[in-house]
């Protein structure tokens, strides 16, 4: 059959009349716009909205339209083997030899839309494989086709997206710059071993000087005798069994000085270098950052916290350890939950098939005497067989000559001769059967439809998430009028009076008002809710709660019946790991038959009657996906704080 279209083309090509035509374009262009002359007068669509060429403009030779019809031919089989980009070149060169043919050149664009489609979803695949180079390499493929399709760009942008949310990204990070650090001493380093007992003012000037710092005394120091005895000790080591045994802190100067005080409230407020620190706490709400300004005030003791007006931020000032012990606290309380990103697809499979096969006998057997039927019809038609005998059409004593031209010339019809009949008897007593008609059915319907959705939530630690997919369907649960109260006693109107205008006005005051109908939305189709847990295991625990609400085709007192499934379950995944819900939405199967009484109830015959077989089912399978996003705590526990508070 393909060999024969082939030759029909070809010759189809080798005859057609004169056309004119623009100079081929080259391989690979669009040619341009042609105007093709026809015997008929008419023009076709590109004729119509392009310019005639010029005399001077040379016609498509035979030969190359010959060979355009050729390639038309085979890249339409490479087309039907789905082989698109071979057959676009293929229509293009036949466009580029024969312009005047507009076929040429629609048949390419079609291709190449195949041939982007199919690489868009190759891409798709691959891109739900995880196979992300591919599937870019396969939409630059695309793009180079269509370089203007805008559903190419919307897929690379969707990839890039998916690189952006792969790489990690902390939602607190501490980038502040500082002007100046606090001031840092430099002590001499080496272990030292002490040994002293005697005023406290001297051990303290000895032991820094064993380091090479100088000791600036407050007055606030007590010269109490005092026992020091420490072995091989670094200046950490030293300084802190020095602030121990004499109730002291130290306050650097300089890199080489220290000024000691006793250690009380009152000196470390006076003396401790205070830093000022600005915290900004963007997205969250009034009475959050509140509760961030009473964790300062009152765990850390920060008496001078404050919050900026106008502002979602606290200003602090307050030593620099505190502050740091601050910052890391909130930080922890800022990352203490994780998120859980929810990728979720729905994934729909419908199929309907109706099947009708088999033959039906005839129903009925009427019978009837051709002779009465004769008569019957001639009489009853008495005024037009007059004229056919008065004309000459046809001998008075030749009936079926006369029935011939009466049933011809569609002026009587007769429902027994509408259909076939068989003869039997002869003469008067000559009748006739007829058998009825008889039915064969050989009819296939069958369709699959596939429908993916998907989507994506993003859900803190044990917060819950509802996707709903469907529809909203009214039910009217009430309904009100507001019909006016009773009206006042007015003569003429309300009661008996001379004007008879005033009826209508009465009747209009006193008609009942409308019913209002109140109206409540019930949601049908599907309702998932999702409570994802991040454990320390690096799992992940969905809690999951699935609703499927339909109408069941019925009503009660006029309400609608809904149909309710409901599934509840609990599963611990790995993070990256998939599971799978399915549900079967319907399914229905039914079978007819039609025949003759007794025939299509014996097995082996019933095969030969009309049977009439419909079956319906849809299924939904939903995966869900998580992907821990942010883990502060994904294994192991956070490191506790320890913040100091010196008593006065």
């Amino acid at each position: 059959m393909r060999c024969a279209a082939g030759m029909a083309l070809v010759w189809f090509a080798a005859t057609l009349p004169a056309q004119t035509a623009n100079p081929a374009a080259p391989a690979g262009q669009s040619p341009p716009a042609a105007s093709q002359s026809q015997p008929t007068g008419k023009t076709t669509p590109a004729a119509a909205s392009n310019p005639a060429p010029s005399e001077e403009a040379k016609q498509p030779h035979t030969r190359d339209r010959r060979r355009a019809a050729k390639l038309y031919l085979a890249a339409s089989k490479l087309f039907v083997d789905r082989k698109f980009e071979e057959a676009m070149k293929d229509f293009e060169q036949a466009a580029a030899l024969d312009p005047a043919n507009a076929d040429y050149r629609l048949a390419a664009l079609v291709a190449r839309g195949h041939a982007v489609t199919a690489l868009i979803q190759d891409a798709a695949k691959d891109r739900l494989l995880g196979n992300e180079a591919a599937a870019r390499a396969a939409l630059e493929h695309a793009r180079g086709l269509d370089p203007a399709n805008p559903e190419i760009s919307q897929h690379l942008e969707e990839l890039a997206d998916d690189a952006v949310r792969s790489q990690p990204q902390p939602l607190y990070e501490q980038g502040g710059s500082q002007l100046a650090g606090p001031l840092q001493l430099e002590p001499t380093p080496g272990l030292h071993s002490f040994h002293m007992h005697q005023n406290g003012e001297q051990i303290i000037t000895q032991v820094l000087r064993a380091y090479g710092l100088t000791a600036m005394l407050d007055t606030s120091v007590h010269p109490l005798l005092t026992r020091f005895d420490v072995d091989d000790a670094n200046f950490e080591e030293a300084a802190h069994a020095l602030n121990l045994t004499t109730n002291t802190f130290f306050v650097p100067l300089d890199a080489h000085r220290v000024l000691v005080a006793a250690d009380t409230s009152t000196n470390r407020s006076q003396y401790l270098r205070q830093s000022a620190e600005t915290v900004y706490l963007s997205g969250m709400s009034d009475d959050e950052v509140n509760e961030v300004l009473l964790v300062a005030k009152d765990v850390f003791a920060l008496p001078q916290a404050s919050r900026l007006p106008g502002e979602h931020a606290i200003a602090l000032r307050a030593p620099t350890r505190t502050l740091e012990a601050f910052n890391a606290t909130l930080q922890s309380l800022l990352e203490g939950r994780s998120q859980v990103l929810l990728d979720v697809r729905l994934i729909q499979v419908a199929h309907m098939s109706t099947r009708d096969t088999g033959g039906q006998l005839p129903q009925g057997i009427s019978a009837f005497n051709v002779y009465a039927e004769e008569q019957s019809i001639l009489n009853a038609n008495a005024s037009l067989v007059q004229q056919i005998i008065s004309s000459g059409l046809a001998a008075p004593n030749d009936p079926l000559a006369i029935l011939g031209i009466l049933m011809a010339s569609g002026q009587v019809s007769s429902p027994l001769l509408s259909s076939g009949f068989a003869l039997f008897g002869g003469g008067i007593t000559q009748s006739a059967l007829e058998l009825g008609t008889a039915n064969i059915n050989l009819n296939l319907n069958t369709s699959d439809s596939r429908e993916l959705d998907q989507f994506q939530l993003r859900l803190g630690d044990g917060e819950k998430g509802t996707l709903k997919l469907g529809e909203k369907y009214p039910i009217q649960t009430a309904s009100y009028s507001s019909t006016p109260g009773g009206l006042s006693n007015i003569p003429g109107l309300t009661s008996a009076g001379n004007s008879g205008s005033l009826s209508s006005l009465l009747s209009s005051l006193t008609r009942a008002a409308p019913n209002i109908p109140m109206v409540e939305y019930q949601d049908l189709g599907l309702t998932l809710t999702v409570t994802p847990k991040a454990l320390r295991s690096d799992d992940v625990y969905l809690d999951i709660e699935m609703k499927l609400d339909a109408l069941a085709g019925t009503t009660v007192d006029g309400n609608p019946v809904l149909n309710h499934r409901e599934y509840t379950g609990k599963v611990t995944i790995k993070a990256g790991e998939a599971t799978v819900l399915a549900a079967e939405l319907d399914k229905s199967q039914s079978q007819a038959i039609s025949g003759t009484p007794g025939l299509s109830e014996i097995p082996g015959l019933n095969n030969v009657s009309d049977k009439n077989v419909q079956k319906n089912y849809a299924t939904l399978v939903i995966v869900m996906t998580p992907h821990v996003v942010r883990g502060p705590q994904a294994a192991g526990h956070t490191a506790m704080m320890r913040v100091e508070k010196s008593g006065p």
